[in-house]
């Protein structure tokens, strides 16, 4: 039974690699058949763009307005929503929310162990803390 056990392991081991490798790359051929000029893209190297062309192998993407880059579709990392891909471009927050009431009567966070910055030196000499340097 052990010998048996020794045995199958290794092939359970293997069997589950391949299958999350051939999960990874279908999910990849999905992402490169979505691409689609105007859609804004990720790179591997952390560049974002837009789709100018999509051609058989490579793509032309917008690195800068005027500015057209080939690049393989192997190079793609992720294809972004629209939103996304506007706000990451133009520093827009995903979500436009007006703050409450209750956060702008928040106080700002303290790192003293009062929370008051007026404190006598005097007392904290007392307390065997250093005095604040001025």
């Amino acid at each position: 039974m052990a010998n048996l056990l020794i045995f199958l392991l290794p092939l359970v081991a293997i069997f589950l690699m391949f299958r999350s490798q051939k999960k990874r790359q279908s999910q990849q051929q999905q992402m490169q058949t979505a691409l689609q000029p105007g859609s804004g893209v990720r790179t591997i190297g952390g560049m974002y763009a837009m789709v100018k062309a999509v051609n058989e192998e490579t793509v032309e993407l917008e690195i800068a307005p005027g500015v057209v880059a080939h690049y393989i579709k192997g190079a793609i990392a992720a294809v972004l929503e629209p939103l996304e891909y506007d706000a990451i471009i133009n520093g827009r927050p995903l979500e436009e929310s007006e703050p409450e009431a209750d956060d702008a009567a928040e106080k700002p966070l303290s790192l003293d162990k009062d929370g008051d910055k007026t404190g006598d030196s005097d007392e904290a000499t007392a307390n065997g803390e250093a005095p604040e340097s001025k």
